[in-house]
């Protein structure tokens, strides 16, 4: 690997579609940062909305490139071809960077020459930009080794930064997913054997709102569970990853089951974690506590008053009970 530059320089990539709601104060918050060898590139995924029209002000202050609708990935991967940084930012069109972020990211790679990827802590906000939780994975996951990743896989795009010679030689975003290419790209990375530094400052704000594309979580659940099999159905796995599989396919499942339980799905939620049972390793009444456990720790990130006397009473929760210790 190369080493880094005297100023080095960072590409934003923000793939946007029918981002006119959001868009401009997430530039905004690229144009203060303190860092300032920067360019911002803007996918346009095939808008139908203002999106254009809100982005003109800018000028040659970014690099806007309109495209027919193909999805995130191929506007990920589209942007990573204009590129001209040595370092690169997926921002997504609504999220908010705070004005050290790449300062601290970048100096985080100068301390750490090894890393392809850093990663940092993110707030989650609501629509208006005000704070609802802070999420700092790094207490969970203090190192974002192999074992770490696959256990717990704390992805936000926004919040990390990559080298781009890495990305360059893990190929381009799988635009065959919807939601999950993020997954998808970082665990390519951990198998080439890239290394992850942590930032332990909270960088971006994440926002939530009534178009998330996190909220289609049926969606969410079919490629998260999808991209983990893909990976550890590949035949060329070190001996190491493979014996991980069955704690990262366990916390996989059992995290999808949260978010269709979050989002109201809970006969799909069941089936997730019945599907969970093949991985757990430890007895059925154990792994009972261990799912509520975890959604109680779910619950509490996400501010959401989880009520486990109705959940425990409906149908599908019964019947998956009485499937379990017959």
């Amino acid at each position: 690997m190369s080493a880094i530059a005297q100023t080095p320089f960072v590409s934003v990539i923000i793939p946007a579609y029918n981002g006119d709601r959001f868009i401009a104060e997430t530039i905004e918050t690229v144009l203060r940062q303190t860092y300032p060898h920067f360019e911002i590139i803007v996918i346009d995924d095939g808008s139908i909305d203002r999106t254009r029209a809100v982005l003109e002000p800018y000028g040659d202050r970014i690099r806007y490139v309109y495209q027919d609708n193909q999805g995130v990935a191929a506007a990920r991967n589209r942007g990573l071809e204009l590129t001209e940084g040595e370092f690169v930012v997926f921002l997504d069109q609504d999220d908010i960077c705070h004005p050290d972020k790449l300062a601290l990211q970048i100096s985080c790679f100068q301390e750490h020459p090894e890393a392809g990827m850093v990663h940092s802590g993110w707030q989650r906000v609501d629509a208006d930009g005000k704070p609802l939780a802070d999420v700092e994975m790094w207490h969970q996951v203090p190192v974002l080794d192999a074992a770490g990743w696959l256990q717990w896989m704390p992805i936000l795009f926004s919040a990390m930064m990559f080298r781009r010679e890495w990305l360059e030689r893990v190929g381009p975003l799988d635009s065959g997913f919807k939601q999950a290419c993020d997954v998808d790209l970082v665990q390519r990375l951990v198998l080439l054997g890239c290394q992850t530094a942590w930032v332990r400052q909270i960088t971006v704000g994440y926002r939530q709102h009534d178009r998330n594309d996190s909220l289609n979580t049926l969606v969410q659940a079919e490629e998260s569970w999808a991209v983990r099999r893909k990976f550890f159905d590949r035949p060329d796995l070190p001996d190491p990853i493979r014996r991980l599989e069955n704690s990262a396919c366990y916390s996989t499942l059992v995290w999808i089951a949260w978010r269709l339980c979050y989002t109201g799905y809970t006969s799909e939620m069941v089936r997730y974690l019945e599907k969970s049972l093949q991985y757990t390793p430890v007895s059925f009444s154990r792994t009972l506590s261990a799912w509520v456990t975890a959604f109680t720790g779910y619950a509490e990130e996400y501010r959401y008053k989880l009520d486990f006397y109705t959940l425990s009473n409906s149908t599908s929760w019964r019947n998956l009970i009485s499937t379990m210790f017959i």
